[in-house]
């Protein structure tokens, strides 16, 4: 289900660090004040919840977790080159509630649900829009809401609604890419109007510099994301209209598997006990939170 919220800029104001003078380089070193996983939210071990795991995973001792670290706050790199961010945090606590380890298998956006279905990560968790066609490959475990929003540079004025002809940058395979830039475009064309040309990026600092640098007119992103870009580049860009098309983000795995109930009560679990909110409240991003941990919410709408 989708859903128009507007999300306020203040959301992200705890998680804005240090200006940056050239272009925005979201690794750690570039990244002074923000929030990095915390030792003071304590999680406590849940045996009922532990003993329902796959045998295989209670054996290894480990979740092996698929995550792209290039879409900061949600998922980046520290300057050890570990991954750090609200969703790290929170697969950390959703590993400890289970009394394991978060392994966590770097990947590029567009390999992490094959990874799933093959077998080789136990699920993803790197800001997937749970969409009824994702629904098709995997079961959503839903544990946020975010929607979209532009950015452009400062002073261009960019009506995302009325974008025909102008060139919008995404990270590849994002919802954004995939969905809902292609649709704006195709809407242009119907109309007989220019298409609007997606530029696609592996990483969302890459798409964010394009805007920079004037390769691209608008980048278009999840709106914890394009929030937290604008906060790096010292006024360089600016919010381009309002957020819209809030949906829910959810832990990508493998259909019908037995892990999917487990995971589903732990983030509940996590929800009830305070964790998930300490977590989101650290990062600036509490905006976003739910209260219940559904299943497939996409198709439910």
């Amino acid at each position: 289900m989708r859903t128009s919220r507007i999300v306020p800029a203040a959301a992200l104001s705890a998680i804005a660090a240090l200006a940056l003078a050239g272009c925005v380089d979201n690794s750690a070193a570039q990244n002074g004040g923000s929030p990095s996983s915390s030792p003071s939210i304590q999680v406590t071990k849940d045996d009922a919840l532990a003993a329902a795991l796959p045998e295989a995973v209670r054996s290894s001792g480990k979740l092996v977790i698929g995550m792209d670290d290039t879409y900061p706050p949600n998922e980046f790199k520290d300057a050890a080159g570990n991954p750090v961010g609200w969703e790290v945090d929170l697969a950390n606590a959703i590993a400890s509630k289970l009394g394991v380890k978060a392994d966590f298998a770097i990947a590029k956006f567009d390999n992490i649900i094959p990874s799933v279905t093959g077998g080789k990560d136990d699920f993803g968790m790197s800001s997937f829009t749970d969409t009824t066609e994702r629904e098709q490959q995997v079961d959503f475990v839903n544990y946020y809401s975010a929607g979209i929003l532009w950015a452009s540079a400062a002073g261009k004025t960019v009506d995302p609604n009325n974008a025909c002809g102008l060139k919008v940058a995404a990270q590849t395979a994002t919802y954004e890419d995939t969905d809902e830039v292609p649709a704006k475009s195709a809407a242009c064309t119907q109309a007989g109007k220019p298409a609007i040309e997606v530029l696609r990026y592996d990483t969302q600092d890459d798409a964010t510099n394009a805007v920079i640098l004037g390769k691209a007119d608008a980048l278009s992103a999840d709106s914890p994301v394009t929030l937290y870009a604008i906060s790096k580049t010292d006024g360089k860009l600016q919010a381009a209209g309002e957020t819209f098309d809030v949906a829910p983000y959810g832990l990508a795995v493998a259909k019908g598997s037995t892990l999917t109930p487990t995971l589903q009560k732990t983030v509940q679990a996590l929800i009830d006990d305070g964790t998930y909110r300490a977590i989101l409240d650290q990062w600036g991003v509490s905006d976003g939170a739910v209260t219940t941990a559904e299943v497939n919410a996409a198709s439910k709408g």
